[in-house]
């Protein structure tokens, strides 16, 4: 795969009356490669918004190198502008211009048929609401004509940043099927948001920023999987008597409410068998594994990961490979 958005080094310093110097970006690395549905996180204050505005030459960076459909961005990055969307933050329209009138003025502006804006509407779900006017409309709403304006060129590349602000979680169902929809037509996605599950259930690879830094990169999967302690929550008839045979075995036990916590161990027969020579049937075998949310936490700030039940199917996670940073995130981050 060709790389789509290459970003080497990024570094971007402000300097405000009230907090003097603050460096927002500090040598950050970002790469998405061509058909990836990219999540790039961050908490507030991270870095993340200000990579994008330099990215998209909307502010200029102190040093790095940053690249756009290959071309070296922000210098040639009007040649390949016409195959790019974009929304960072909250993009702002006029509230006495209805959703169309406002569509066909930006389609007007970039040379682009008028007959995109009723295509659009229906992908975001405005196709009935586009004669009403802006300012009568929802948060959700003005996010969903958002994201029209950024399709209006049928881009290449398409880079959300939180499409899902202000959306019920029917719209949050809606767009997660329209970034579908999209990557399997072929368009590359960066898609930043809060809602992390969302983010876990879209994206294929994900980036996540602390500090300015980078602190974790690869495929989402490989990124969980980083931080899985092969922990098994088991119930029993017996749990005193449980924990007593599987520590005489050899295995790290904690007892819970009503179950035991099994950790460190990669093959659940292990412990079934373990019990069941001595007589001690096993009721429940859960694997605890973490969540994007619980890794985020981790990454960015001083939070343990817990370990989440979660129902798998036990196939081997998606080739890939974790980014060293992902294995030093906890000094990184810290």
């Amino acid at each position: 795969m060709s790389a789509v958005i290459e970003i080497a080094g990024l570094r971007k310093t402000f300097h405000t009356l009230r907090q003097g110097r603050r460096i927002a970006v500090d040598g950050f690395d970002l790469l998405v490669e061509a058909g990836q549905v990219h999540g790039f996180l961050g908490p507030n204050g991270s870095g993340k918004t200000t990579t994008l505005r330099a990215l998209l030459g909307l502010v200029r960076a102190d040093a790095g190198r940053m690249r756009v459909l290959g071309a070296e961005s922000p210098e040639r990055l009007a040649d390949v502008a016409g195959r790019v969307g974009a929304i960072v933050e909250s993009p702002q329209f006029f509230g006495n211009f209805t959703a169309h009138k406002t569509l066909r003025l930006l389609a007007l502006a970039g040379n682009v048929p008028t007959a995109r804006v009723d295509e659009v509407l229906e992908q975001v779900g405005l196709r009935d609401r586009g004669d009403e006017r802006v300012k009568g409309y929802s948060l959700g709403m003005k996010q969903r004509l958002a994201v029209a304006s950024a399709l209006l060129k049928d881009p290449q590349l398409l880079i959300l940043d939180e499409p899902a602000n202000g959306l019920d979680p029917a719209g949050i169902r809606e767009m997660r099927d329209l970034t579908r929809s999209l990557a399997a037509a072929g368009v590359t996605v960066l898609l930043s948001s809060h809602i992390l599950a969302e983010i876990q259930l879209i994206c294929d690879h994900v980036t996540i920023i602390s500090r300015g830094r980078r602190v974790a990169y690869g495929p989402v999967a490989e990124v969980l999987a980083g931080f899985d302690q092969h922990q098994w929550q088991v119930r029993v008839a017996e749990p005193e008597r449980a924990v007593e045979l599987l520590g005489r075995a050899g295995l790290a036990v904690t007892p819970g409410p009503g179950h035991l916590v099994v950790t460190g161990v990669v093959d659940p027969e292990l412990i079934s068998r373990t019990l069941g020579e001595q007589g001690l049937w096993v009721r429940e075998l859960i694997p605890l594994r973490p969540d994007l949310e619980s890794v985020f936490l981790e990454l960015t700030g001083d939070h343990p990961v817990p370990a989440l039940p979660r129902q798998v199917d036990g196939a081997p996670p998606s080739d890939g490979v974790i980014d060293l940073d992902v294995r030093e995130s906890r000094e990184v981050g810290a």
